[in-house]
């Protein structure tokens, strides 16, 4: 207000002015200016409501610093999440209710301009904005199919992430990949201090002997993933397979401080094996193999290329049968311990070896031939420090009478119906026949004191 009566006191005196130098134009001003020219003043009101943005509040109440991140802080379930507090919260509504034209109302209805009206209270309007800020709390859990699980909880590590990407227009049909490491790396640069990048260690495969695996360092987690994802599919390789389920034969593989013994299992014994050798055996197609992991298991890159190196390095049945110039024969308990030829020498290698042929001294052991004269030392396992007890022998004699009694209760249930043994039938086959005997002399005698 003050400014507006300063700036209207200089057009007076300007006013003035001119009225001394011409009359007439003094008239037409006087005319033009007798109202004063009123400026308002915008005022700016300051506080802590208005001083911060609300984004900025809720970056400073959620958000974890880098040190506190790498330390694991805000990854707990109990974490506070951001809420929308305008949510549920509608213009002209409230405890007391409003028809507001233009706002939550049309102005006009028809020809008749809508009045403003005051509506009935809601005393339930906090009750229901207090129980919807709650409910963003609880956040749904999406469920996750149990084959599509990863090792631990919502990481990715061991989940399928699709085929690689198409290359040339030629799409990897038949492929998944699965993650085995994601790992953040940290080192130093002379200009920029300490950086950090991504390591994601990709197995890709589809199912049928055909394999691939890359390692991609990125400092975006998504472009490593992507990009060790479509190395493997560049660098794919073919692994022999028996009966598409198992490998040829046991085998010993190393690299580095991890050792992998491998071996081969019937059909539905399933893959007992590390989890970083059980994604690969997923990828490739085996189900059935026991690998026991001896050495650094912690490092998953030398672990799986001692995997596939073992893998690669597999002789088939014919490559043993021209090497060794004898038939390769396989005998199973499943078939009655009945041999079964696998492979016969050709031609080429000489055909088949005499029985003066083969030294003495020649080596015929599968197992040793396969490890290259090596053979694997079991280790021996400890008894346990109770069985030497007079106690355990006597709960062993207990036991012993009662160790099947469950399983014979479920057997002899599922085969005759009742809880009835052969033993138990044979004895009422034995009443039932001595019975009718019995009742076959007391009619006998009957019909004999009728005919005195």
């Amino acid at each position: 207000m003050l400014q507006s009566i300063r700036f209207s006191n200089q057009i007076l005196r300007s006013f003035h002015r001119i009225h001394l130098e011409n009359r007439v134009l003094t008239t037409v001003l006087a005319e033009k200016c007798i109202e004063p020219i009123l400026l308002q003043q915008k005022r700016i009101l300051s506080s802590y409501f208005n001083e911060v943005p609300g984004e900025k509040i809720w970056k400073g109440l959620l958000s974890v610093s880098s040190a506190g991140r790498r330390r694991g802080r805000g990854r707990s379930n109990d974490r506070k999440t951001f809420k929308d507090l305008n949510r549920g919260q509608v213009m002209g509504s409230g405890e007391k209710n409003f028809i507001w034209p233009g706002l939550n109302a049309p102005i006009l209805k028809g020809s008749e301009v809508v009045a403003m009206k005051e509506l009935k209270p809601d005393p339930l309007y906090k009750e229901n904005l207090i129980k919807l800020r709650n409910q963003m709390d609880n956040r749904k859990r999406l469920r996750v199919h149990p084959l599509e699980r990863g090792w631990a909880g919502n990481r990715l590590l061991g989940k399928w992430i699709g085929p690689p990407d198409p290359i040339a227009g030629e799409e990897f049909v038949g492929f998944d990949t699965k993650i085995l490491v994601m790992k953040p790396l940290f080192y130093m640069k002379p200009n920029f201090g300490r950086s950090k990048k991504f390591s994601v260690l990709a197995v890709t495969g589809n199912g049928n002997g055909l394999v691939g695996y890359a390692v991609s360092r990125s400092q975006d987690v998504r472009s490593a993933i992507k990009n060790a994802k479509n190395s493997a599919g560049q660098r794919l390789f073919t692994v022999e397979l028996n009966e598409n389920r198992t490998i040829l034969h046991d085998f010993y593989s190393r690299f580095g401080g991890t050792k992998v013994f491998v071996e081969r299992k019937p059909p539905g014994y399933g893959l007992m094996a590390h989890r970083c050798i059980r994604s690969i055996c997923d990828v490739i197609g085996i189900t059935d193999i026991h690998c026991k992991v001896e050495g650094n298991q912690k490092n998953y890159l030398n672990l799986t290329r001692a995997f596939l190196l073992g893998l690669i390095n597999q002789k088939t049945y014919q490559q043993m049968a021209d090497e060794k110039r004898l038939n390769l024969v396989e005998r199973h308990e499943s078939n009655g311990n009945y041999p079964v030829v696998l492979a016969r020498p050709s031609e080429s290698a000489g055909g088949c070896r005499t029985d003066k042929q083969i030294s003495s001294e020649e080596i015929l052991d599968f197992n040793i031939y396969i490890n290259d004269g090596k053979v694997r030392e079991e280790t021996k396992l400890k008894p346990v420090y109770y069985t030497d007890k007079k106690g355990w022998h006597g709960y062993l004699k207990k036991w012993n009478y009662r160790q099947s009694r469950e399983k014979v209760r479920i057997d002899l249930i599922a085969r005759y119906g009742q809880m009835d043994s052969y033993l138990t039938i044979r004895e009422k086959e034995r009443l039932a026949s001595k019975r009718e005997k019995f009742l076959a002399t007391d009619n006998s005698q009957e019909s004999q004191i009728e005919s005195i």
